[in-house]
């Protein structure tokens, strides 16, 4: 048994509240035990300059990710004076992830942003926040969908994605932060519906770790995001309903 009482294999209680928010294209509430994040998306009738200057055909997805100062046990300081490398390194990580999803010429000359704002941590925020951001962005595109400015297979695949770790020896799921400050290995892990791989980042913290220990964790982490889909479906599906 784990600190929070889950097996080995089990995820934390996951919660998603869609159209959090009133004014954003798509909004969601995630939360993965105690990690909350508020995913929101925006519907730009543009594309980056970049994209205009090299002539390229489609829209463009990007994410951006913070974390309140108190969403952290002590105050977290505010970054005002330049992203430190850590959110950069997320905020693409959830633009990666989630530009898998969607088809980009279908998309148009658009632009979809993705906020992710983490409003407590406890591990797994940038995992959260690529599940959460995935649900965000597909209530975005079905409001396109239905106002037929796009086709309806604009979006290819739902994105998912979860943390597993090696705790004292023994390989987990979901790690929330006490398992995640003490782990000898950190994977983080993103997948499609479809069972392929988007990105695996994987590290050992100590000594490092066998093949047959990172063939176990993905196959957690594959248990893990099979489960994820189905709250992500039942979410969307739930939303329609209540649309009708």
């Amino acid at each position: 048994m784990r600190i929070d009482g889950r097996k080995v294999d089990e995820l934390r209680q996951v919660r998603i509240t869609p159209e959090y928010l009133l004014y954003p294209e798509g909004s969601v509430l995630i939360s993965m035990g105690h990690t909350k994040v508020i995913c929101t998306a925006t519907i730009e009738e543009s594309i980056p300059r970049w994209k205009q200057v090299q002539k390229l055909t489609g829209g463009w997805i990007t994410a951006e990710y913070a974390m309140l100062p108190r969403s952290t046990h002590d105050r977290k300081t505010r970054e005002t004076r330049g992203l430190g490398g850590r959110t950069q390194e997320i905020r693409r990580l959830i633009g990666r992830s989630l530009r898998a999803a969607v088809n980009l010429k279908k998309l148009g000359e658009r632009t979809c942003l993705i906020d992710c704002d983490v409003i407590q941590a406890d591990g797994g925020t940038r995992t959260a926040s690529i599940t959460g951001g995935y649900i965000a962005l597909a209530i975005a595109l079905d409001k396109l969908i239905k106002e037929s400015k796009i086709p309806p297979d604009t979006i290819k695949t739902s994105i998912a994605a979860v943390s597993v770790g090696v705790v004292s020896k023994v390989p987990m799921l979901d790690l929330c932060y006490q398992e995640d400050s003490s782990a000898a290995v950190d994977v983080n892990v993103v997948m499609t519906a479809g069972g392929k791989f988007i990105e695996v980042q994987s590290t050992a913290e100590g000594d490092p770790f066998s093949r047959s220990t990172f063939s176990e964790m993905l196959d957690l982490a594959y248990k893990g995001i099979g489960e994820l889909f189905t709250i992500q479906a039942k979410t969307l599906e739930y939303l329609q309903t209540k649309k009708i």
